[in-house]
């Protein structure tokens, strides 16, 4: 089995070698190839995606990825800035279906910015769509206002953007993610006020009559932002465009303490994937060796899970990742009274540990 791992920029290839650790420390062998992604790109060849590193994951089984961004590319045109980079995959492989899970584990409640009371038990999964909505509709770009009220001066504009067949897949997906857990889907959409959300709601309705067994509800996102943050456990699996699932995917993860603990995957239509912490490159950070590498490694396990048919292995690497919290290990992100705060290659070490007990 082979993985292209992409650490990008940041903390990015700290977080990944824990990953990689990891991995090498099970009883399973894989073929491992890295190669240049976001900033690390442009600087090898001009470019956030290089050829070479597309080529590698076409090819690849699964793609491990690290995280892309600095701000000294800030002043590059768009198209060749880092965050391209992992737009451009999800696009050229049709990684269309985004899991977030946001579990908050028993030990980090009182790392969390809520009551203990309000996340205890915490276990939800966000189904974003990743290749429409305004990330990717055209027309976009800078003009002059061609009218309005300010008719003649500079606007910026995108399109926000889905075709019925894009909402339906991703419908699917998220019917049937819901089916093997507690059959509660939420849709999230904003209807009252956008047409992209009217076709939203009504196919997420229609697709619905094929899972009886799944209770579906709606939600305007403006709502379900305030309700993920007043009684969160109300949820079980919320699905929604890539906008709105942006924005809200990371909302959810500080309700598990930190954005550093929450893994995800992009999968296409044949489940394979991109797998990937949720958090960004933090280059404030990078190279301090204080980074919290545990939603990376926990994105490995989804790897393992999803792309390359080794539920037992994930298991092994999630159930590690509880006993180590279990001990007290903490990254800063995490750390509270009474824990042993560690650094990122610690942690890692950590997670070895608990696997080979």
């Amino acid at each position: 089995m082979k993985i292209a791992v992409l650490p990008g920029d940041g903390i990015g290839p700290e977080i990944v070698t824990e990953a990689v650790k990891v991995l090498n420390a099970l009883d399973e062998r894989f073929e491992l190839e890295q190669a240049p992604v976001g900033g690390a790109g442009y600087e090898a060849s001009g470019h956030p995606l290089p050829d070479a590193t597309l080529a590698l994951a076409r090819h690849a089984d699964a793609i491990l990825f690290g995280a892309v961004g600095d701000w000294k590319y800030d002043q590059l045109e768009r198209a060749l800035r880092p965050e391209q980079a992992i737009l451009g995959l999800r696009k050229h492989l049709q990684l269309f279906a985004n899991f977030r899970p946001a579990i908050c584990y028993p030990e980090l409640t009182g790392a969390s910015s809520l009551k203990p009371e309000i996340v205890s038990g915490l276990d939800i999964l966000i189904v974003r769509e990743l290749n429409g909505d305004i990330y990717f509709g055209q027309p976009r770009g800078l003009r002059d206002a061609p009218d309005g009220p300010f008719h003649g001066s500079r606007e910026g504009f995108d399109t926000m953007r889905y075709a019925e067949p894009e909402v339906r897949r991703i419908a699917h997906v998220a019917f049937q993610a819901a089916q093997k857990r507690a059959k509660r889907l939420t849709s999230v959409d904003k209807a009252n006020v956008l047409e992209t959300s009217q076709l939203w709601k009504d196919v997420m309705i229609d697709v619905a009559r094929s899972y009886p067994d799944v209770e579906l509800s709606h939600m305007y996102v403006d709502n379900a932002a305030m309700q993920l943050v007043k009684a969160p456990k109300a949820f079980d699996v919320i699905a929604t465009g890539n906008m709105f699932g942006d924005i809200l995917s990371d909302e959810a993860a500080m309700l598990t303490g930190s954005i550093g603990m929450l893994p995800s995957a992009s999968l296409d239509a044949n489940n394979k994937g991109l797998y990937e912490p949720s958090h960004g490159s933090a280059p404030d950070i990078a190279g301090k060796g204080v980074a919290n590498p545990l939603a990376t490694i926990l994105s490995a396990a989804m790897m393992l899970r999803y792309s390359l048919g080794r539920a037992e292995q994930a298991d092994r690497i999630e159930d590690a990742v509880k006993r180590v919290l279990a001990q007290g290990y903490r990254t800063a992100d995490i750390v509270t009274p009474g824990c042993k705060q560690v650094g990122t290659r610690e942690m890692g070490d950590a997670v070895i540990a608990a696997l080979a007990r």
